[in-house]
């Protein structure tokens, strides 16, 4: 599997032209977290605190601040056919997976039951494993509807009969109710559910990379360490700000993560600079994109 491959790969280019020069059969997983067709502009405020005299903030110790306010990187997510968008790719990602592979598409509330019915089309309802519910429970709260503080992943594999599923492999987290089970069970914790409880990036965090829809580490690591092997290829083509390669690289699997957003390119590039990945452009169009900014490109693979 995936001879051609033999570093991690960063990829700018637009990911349904990219992916169709990929061989079949590559990949053991392959989670994406495309644009939820909000019709929103994703971005997120960043603040930068600096020591000054003059400073409208007083700190520890009396200290005074000024604060810098910064736009984090941002893309436009509005699309006029959103499943017209998603079915080409998603029909390249079955083609891409091993027999044994499984494909999570992360989305939310406004598209989740429409793309259902799409990877249905296309790899049958019986192929269908899990909707994973990712709880964050963060954020404002509206008056007049109950909030919405969850995701919805969708599971679905190539074979119903024949995936990776290494249920020794998931992390423990602790019992609601601990003195019901028992001292040993209670040391020891329990496998997670289909509904996931796993705090956003928090603001303060070394994870944070600014990236406007950045997931948690946690996440990404749980499905690629349950639904991979040491050494299998991992692929994300609209990867954002790396957290799948992040995940993949330190628990030994390697990865292709695909995105068409020179900030994206930027923030992995400096994020997962430890797993040595060649950087590949393939549509260097851009005016913001260039050899003096340390890309190396090439104009085909």
């Amino acid at each position: 599997m995936g001879s051609f491959l033999r570093r991690n790969r960063i990829v700018y280019a637009e990911n349904l032209r990219y992916m169709r020069t990929l061989p079949d059969a590559q990949f053991r997983l392959i989670y994406i977290d495309p644009p939820f067709n909000t019709g929103k502009v994703q971005q997120r405020t960043r603040l930068r605190a600096i020591a000054s005299e003059n400073g409208t903030r007083i700190g520890f110790g009396n200290r005074r601040y000024q604060v810098e306010v910064s736009a984090s990187p941002a893309y436009h997510d509005a699309f006029d056919n959103y499943l017209e968008f998603l079915q080409p790719r998603l029909q390249e990602a079955y083609r891409l997976l091993t027999p044994d592979g499984s494909l999570f598409v992360h989305l939310d509330y406004r598209e989740v039951h429409y793309v259902k019915v799409l990877l249905d089309a296309i790899f049958g309802r019986e192929c269908f494993m899990n909707e994973i519910i990712w709880a964050y429970d963060y954020g404002g709260r509206s008056k007049r509807r109950w909030p919405t503080k969850h995701d919805n992943i969708l599971w679905y594999v190539k074979d119903p009969e024949n995936y990776v599923f290494n249920y020794d492999e998931a992390d423990r987290i602790p019992y609601m109710a601990p003195g019901l089970v028992g001292e040993e069970k209670a040391r020891v914790g329990k496998t997670p559910t289909d509904v996931w409880w796993i705090t956003i990036v928090p603001t303060n965090s070394k994870e944070k990379t600014g990236y406007p829809t950045q997931k948690p580490l946690k996440l990404l690591e749980r499905i690629v360490r349950v639904h991979t092997q040491p050494g299998d290829w991992v692929l994300d083509f609209f990867a954002g700000s790396g957290t799948t390669g992040d995940a993949a690289a330190r628990l030994g699997r390697h990865f292709v993560l695909i995105d068409n957003n020179p900030d994206a390119i930027r923030i992995m590039m400096q994020r997962l600079a430890f797993a040595n990945p060649e950087i590949i452009g393939l549509d260097v169009d851009s005016p913001s994109i260039s050899t003096n900014q340390q890309f190396s490109l090439m104009e085909d693979v």
